[in-house]
């Protein structure tokens, strides 16, 4: 069986032994530089439409035959990197990239919602130009992450070198601000964006812009910012900016009355909500539902994303958000009910679950963020850093406590020997272990192996890209050091 990936240009196939659960797929036309298409999704059976050009005027239908049949299966890739516009309805389009771009004609000029990251930027600025020669007018900023903001100068370069007005930039009061946190951390971002998406960047999409910066130098701050709702004027065109938290403390989602259309950035992914992300600052899982819920309300008939594809339909677009907001809330209430029992954090970790069947509609699979990780950033909001265990006040360093543990044991090499005979039946207990016999034992190219050899095997366990992005990151750290010793 081979996988299929479709673009308007011709598409690679794909050997389904080379595939995983996270992988990118490369068009034939374009060598190095070709379009990309990201699947952030579980392998699927591609061979209902394996013999055909899928166009990209149908994402609707795909996302429709999806939801209603309550699988992925035979339907498509979900999330895509082409680069590639497709329109939804008259005057309404979304170019599929890395983060994508929404767009809406008016009278006067363009809106746009996101300009995707550094790399695709310039990219999904050709695409607009060959649906569109009007100039941006507005460009309104879902949230500041970089993959939503980092391709804005190629916007502002299109706008000088036509000779066409600067475009508005509107976004929450909160984009500024985190703009100048990204620069108090660019060197830890850059370090746990490697860890995190790092693989994208080996098969050739570096997310990044220039080197040695997380957010581009050409990201430009919003001139146009709000507070609680904004309403903006683009043309003949009215865009409804609403705030809530979420993913973000600045989102926005957006009602354009006109279309009956739902910009909902982040707020929907096609995935588990990435509300949890164990390396990023706070999320805001309550108040996500609630803006599930909020946007649910508004009777849309078109709903477009920030990834994945867009949903049509008033019925169906309510299903997904309400489905969603409903295992969010079911989350906050249950560790809010045993935080109030007194109950540690690691107890709640390990008894607070979401029913799998629930884990295997399409648009709630813990492919790059996971429940687990929710219950974690929920203590962390409503509880501080504490995790309920005395010994985790003050700790000993872990260098001092594994030496100590390896001296019972008999040395860290036995420690490492031990977890690779627990890796079948408690791969969560093994890591513990091996972690501290290369702790005891930072030099021992034995120890460093099966540290490799386990966290390689806990990364091929996991679903979530985040669980396999630092499981992945620490196997490959104790190889590049096993070989060294060896």
């Amino acid at each position: 069986m081979t996988w299929r990936v479709f673009s308007a240009r011709k598409a690679k196939q794909v050997p389904q032994s080379r595939c995983t659960k996270i992988d990118i797929y490369q068009s034939e036309s374009s060598g190095a530089d070709s379009a990309l298409v990201c699947g952030v999704y579980e392998r699927q059976n591609l061979a209902e439409w394996a013999n055909k050009e899928q166009s990209m005027a149908d994402l609707l239908g795909m996302s429709s035959k999806i939801i209603d049949e309550g699988s992925g299966e035979a339907a498509g890739p979900i999330n895509r990197i082409n680069h590639e516009l497709s329109e939804l309805s008259d005057d309404v389009a979304v170019v599929e990239a890395f983060s994508h771009c929404v767009l809406f004609k008016t009278d006067d000029g363009i809106a746009a919602f996101d300009t995707s990251g550094a790399a695709g930027g310039g990219r999904v600025v050709e695409a607009v130009r060959k649906w569109s020669d009007a100039r941006f007018n507005t460009i309104v900023y879902t949230h500041g992450h970089v993959d939503h903001v980092g391709g804005c100068g190629a916007f502002l370069a299109d706008a000088k070198d036509r000779g066409d007005p600067r475009p508005r930039i509107a976004g929450h009061e909160n984009v500024p601000r985190r703009f100048d946190r990204y620069d108090l951390t660019n060197g830890y971002n850059l370090v746990i964006n490697q860890r995190q998406f790092g693989q994208f960047r080996r098969r050739g999409y570096y997310i990044g812009g220039e080197v040695g910066r997380f957010l581009p130098s050409d990201s430009s701050k919003p001139d146009t910012i709000y507070r609680d709702s904004l309403d903006l004027e683009v043309g003949d065109l009215k865009l409804e900016l609403r705030h809530a938290r979420g993913e973000t403390d600045d989102h926005t989602w957006g009602w354009i009355e006109r279309h009956k259309a739902i910009c909902a950035g982040d707020f929907f992914i096609w995935n588990f909500p990435n509300a949890g992300n164990p390396q990023k600052v706070q999320r805001y899982p309550a108040e996500w539902a609630a803006a599930m819920r909020a946007m649910a309300s508004m009777d849309a008939e078109l709903f477009i994303p920030a990834h994945g594809l867009p949903i049509a339909g008033s019925a169906r677009i309510k299903r997904v958000l309400t489905e969603v907001a409903e295992v969010l809330e079911y989350l906050v209430g249950e560790t809010l009910s045993m935080m109030n029992e007194g109950c540690r954090l690691n107890d709640i970790v390990h008894t607070v679950k979401v029913d799998p069947a629930e884990l295997e509609k399409p648009y709630l699979k813990p492919l790059y963020d996971e429940p687990e990780f929710v219950v974690r950033n929920i203590w962390r909001y409503y509880g501080g850093w504490y995790d309920g265990n005395p010994a985790h006040l003050k700790p000993a360093s872990d260098v001092v406590l594994a030496q100590e543990i390896a001296a019972l044991a008999g040395g860290g090499q036995a420690l490492a020997v031990r977890a690779q005979e627990l890796v079948e039946g408690d791969i969560r207990l093994a890591c513990h272990l091996v972690e501290m016999a290369v702790l005891a034992e930072p030099e021992s190219p034995q120890v460093h192996s099966i540290r490799s050899e386990i966290y390689q095997l806990r990364r091929d366990q996991e679903t979530s890209l985040m669980a396999k992005g630092i499981f992945g990151a620490a196997s490959n750290e104790s190889k590049d050091k096993s070989e060294e010793g060896g």
